[in-house]
């Protein structure tokens, strides 16, 4: 029998630390500095924490324009609270803010980059992979402030040009 976990949904509560915890519980690698996430939390359209028993145990975000974009960013929850519905209710109610920040008779757009192995989690909210024959490839850089674009080692060198 599956153990239940309680839990309350939160909005724009995240902290800094609980964000670096839920990050490298998860094995993402070094998080952003303290600086890029205090204003990464504070220009996200929205923030959602998970808390169990005064624990942060999940969060996700949504960044973007609000009306026309938004990305979900920074879906996670602890490895040991994963598999009981926490993802599932963060990402109904990132996707219902989205849908109710709509402007009448419009459409937004929203996208999200999964982790290995998660394509059908996101399937399940109607998430679908783009082919790159309809509308060419995703594409991401990473620079720093003095302008050195760099390929983060996650990053496969593509050979087919």
């Amino acid at each position: 029998m599956e153990t239940i976990v309680e839990y309350t949904l939160s909005a724009n509560t995240l902290s800094v630390k609980d964000y670096v915890k839920l990050w490298e519980s998860v094995g993402w690698g070094t998080p952003p500095v303290e600086k890029q996430i205090e204003a990464g939390l504070k220009n996200s359209i929205i923030s959602v924490a998970a808390t169990h028993k005064n624990q942060v145990i999940g969060m996700g975000r949504v960044i973007g324009d609000g009306v026309i974009m938004c990305y979900i960013l920074d879906l996670i929850v602890l490895p040991e609270f994963q598999g009981k519905g926490i993802g599932k209710a963060i990402m109904e109610n990132l996707i219902a803010y989205v849908k109710d920040s709509a402007l009448l008779n419009t459409d937004i757009t929203i996208g999200l980059f999964t982790s290995t192995g998660l394509d059908k989690f996101y399937e399940k909210f109607g998430f679908f992979i783009r082919s790159s024959d309809d509308r060419g490839s995703c594409m991401l850089m990473h620079i720093n402030k003095d302008g050195t674009i760099y390929k983060p080692t996650y990053v496969q060198t593509r050979t087919n040009y």
